[in-house]
């Protein structure tokens, strides 16, 4: 193993460390000892990651364990759904196992919400563990503790707040990814850069590049600052009462664009977030809350990177202003009858806002098809 970064998230008695390096999984057992020695651990991942990481890390964890199983669900997002986590659970109560389990989530976001979820519900909570094998995992959904599933209403409607025990990010991990899934996955590291540093967004538009190319230096740079700066939103707001909604920058759209398109493959999460964040700096531009140089400049940023930078990219005007304004209705992020939209003054100057007039939302949607 190369050197290994450690970053803390610190939530008192839930605190846990992010461990980010090369090689990682095959080494778990190693790295993940003081938890998992002498105990039964569940392995949860998806058709996919097993063909790939399943073996070595199951090797791994089975020399400290007192007993090591897996559980192989089918890979996308359609497995975040209570049919599937129904019979997760089952699965797992079929092991046997007791309060003393704990559960790996090996795999992507779709695992890492999923396995959270079932392991805050299993006998009221038991231990979870998330090795993220994405980069968008790795950068943002492995962190935080938010768990769940989705809903015919919407993205991930029912679920819980509930922190792992540890994150394990092994970035050689990525070298297996579609280019498709790296690009994805990098439109929520751009997220961190516009919605609280500036300089880190600058950072990217001359080394982004470089990060989806997995040159070590810059991915490992891309990652702790990704993951950094969510901890200290985490840590200042666990539960989403209000800074924490800052994390949503972008969302309130990609959730729509992606419940329009029916969870179905066509669109990764991340392309959805990417043209999101597009939207809502043309919102912003619209209120006149920041320039329309830095919506070119974040456009201009994501085309660079093959990302879409408006939902005309993605359905392409299929979906009108109005089926839009509808999902995102019933998006969680509704607060007293109100929705709530992430702008910005500028780059890496994010707020909340819930005083946005529909006849704006409904213009920028209309606009940028």
């Amino acid at each position: 193993m190369d050197e290994i970064k450690s970053l803390r998230v610190g939530l008192g008695p839930r605190a846990y460390d992010i461990k980010i390096g090369n090689n990682l999984i095959a080494n778990a057992g190693d790295l993940l000892g003081e938890i998992v020695a002498g105990r039964q651990t569940v392995i949860v991942t998806d058709s996919n990651v097993a063909a790939i990481h399943l073996d070595a890390i199951a090797d791994s964890l089975g020399q400290v364990s007192r007993r090591c199983d897996s559980i192989i669900v089918p890979a996308g997002e359609a497995s975040k759904n209570m049919q599937v986590f129904t019979g997760l659970l089952n699965d797992m109560l079929e092991l046997g196992v007791d309060r003393g389990l704990v559960i790996v989530a090996l795999g992507g976001g779709v695992i890492g919400d999923l396995v959270g979820f079932a392991a805050a519900s299993l006998m009221r909570g038991v231990d979870f563990i998330q090795v993220p094998t994405s980069l968008l995992a790795q950068v943002d959904s492995s962190v935080g503790g938010k768990t769940g599933v989705n809903a015919p209403h919407g993205k991930n409607l029912i679920g819980a707040f509930y922190q792992p025990k540890a994150v394990l990010a092994d970035t050689s991990a990525l070298a297996t990814l579609p280019l498709r899934e790296l690009r994805a996955g990098y439109s929520e590291v751009v997220k961190y850069g516009l919605l609280g540093n500036a300089e880190f967004f600058g950072w990217l538009e001359h080394n982004g590049k470089a990060v989806l190319e997995l040159d070590q230096q810059a991915l490992t740079h891309a990652i702790m600052t990704s993951c950094a700066a969510k901890a200290r939103i985490v840590e200042a707001d666990e539960r989403e009462a209000n800074q924490r909604a800052l994390l949503n920058l972008g969302h309130t759209f990609a959730h729509a664009f992606e419940a329009e398109a029916g969870y179905d493959g066509s669109l990764l999460h991340g392309e959805a977030v990417a043209a999101g964040l597009g939207v809502a700096f043309a919102l912003s531009v619209r209120l006149g809350l920041c320039d329309q140089s830095d919506l070119d400049r974040l456009k201009a940023h994501l085309k660079m990177q093959h990302l879409p930078g408006g939902n005309n990219e993605l359905l392409a005007g299929n979906a009108s202003s109005e089926t839009l304004i509808s999902h995102m209705k019933h998006d969680k992020k509704v607060l007293d009858g109100k929705m709530r939209f992430v702008l910005l003054k500028g780059i890496g100057k994010a707020f909340v806002a819930s005083d946005v007039a529909l006849d704006d939302v409904r213009a920028t949607l209309e606009y940028v098809q």
